[in-house]
């Protein structure tokens, strides 16, 4: 008899799961979080909430943003935390939480039976979240700047942003990680918030960090597998997920002359905590 211990899913579920690369082309984002110039999309951290975690579970986003996990928690019944630097996401996050909450608690007609998976926010920087006094976390989920690209000039999409009033890098905070031009500083900025999440993490819960490749200046930074490397010192790196994304429009780079690829894909890389 198949005994779950992970997570609700039955075997064919897990099964599924189970393929290292998956296809997603998320809905158009809403008016709303289109400010946020990097958000991930909610369906995708539903099905990995959905696996890694049972029902009630505390999930953990060191880099909130505008919510995706705390609305994905919400969606599928765990208590989310989240953790954001930029006042304006962080205030934005909580409006949008407290919407879908009032939405679930209305759908499901028990808001006492919800209350205490109501998603909880703080504005701070996650390289200090030992000082926020958070419970045990039974899986993280994140996906943290892509270092500094957002800043690369020249991407049609940034024009367009910058145009439409919209956020074209996150802030202009010094304690932005995305404010860092140095990659190996980058990295080691970023390994400071996973070494401060370790000791909440109870034994055996998995991390999901959602990461790609980057170019920059014709030059490929590995920032997936550099970042896979130096967080494996910290938590046993299990696997990585592929995320493909068929629905982009081709730009032909280095047309008759070089290789240069179009990269629509994310690397979802996966550790666990074995203690």
């Amino acid at each position: 008899m198949f005994k779950n211990r992970l997570n609700d899913l039955s075997a064919k579920e897990w099964i599924k799961f189970q393929k290292s690369w998956f296809v997603l082309n998320p809905a158009p984002r809403q008016k709303a979080v289109l400010v946020h110039p990097a958000k991930f999309p909610e369906e995708l951290a539903e099905e990995f909430i959905r696996f890694f975690t049972k029902s009630g579970a505390t999930v953990l986003d060191p880099m909130v943003g505008t919510g995706t996990t705390l609305i994905a928690c919400l969606n599928t019944r765990r208590k989310g935390i989240g953790i954001e630097l930029n006042r304006r996401y962080a205030a934005l996050a909580r409006q949008r939480v407290d919407e879908v909450f009032d939405s679930v608690s209305l759908s499901a007609g028990d808001e006492e039976a919800l209350a205490g998976l109501r998603p909880v926010l703080i504005e701070g920087d996650a390289r200090q979240l030992d000082r926020f006094s958070l419970p045990e976390i039974d899986y993280c989920l994140t996906s943290p700047p892509y270092w500094d690209m957002l800043r690369a000039k020249g991407a049609e999409t940034q024009k367009k942003r910058d145009q439409a009033g919209l956020d074209v890098w996150y802030s202009d905070d010094e304690r932005d990680l995305g404010n860092i031009s140095d990659y190996e500083l980058f990295i080691e900025q970023l390994a400071v918030v996973f070494e401060k999440i370790k000791p909440l993490m109870r034994g055996g819960a998995y991390l999901t960090v959602i990461v790609k490749n980057i170019k920059k200046k014709g030059k490929i930074y590995p920032l997936a597998w550099d970042l896979a490397r130096r967080l494996g010192k910290i938590f046993a790196l299990k696997d990585e997920k592929i995320w493909c994304q068929n629905d982009q429009r081709l730009s032909p780079y280095g047309l008759g002359s070089a290789w240069v690829s179009n990269t629509f894909h994310h690397y979802c890389l996966n550790f666990r905590n074995e203690v």
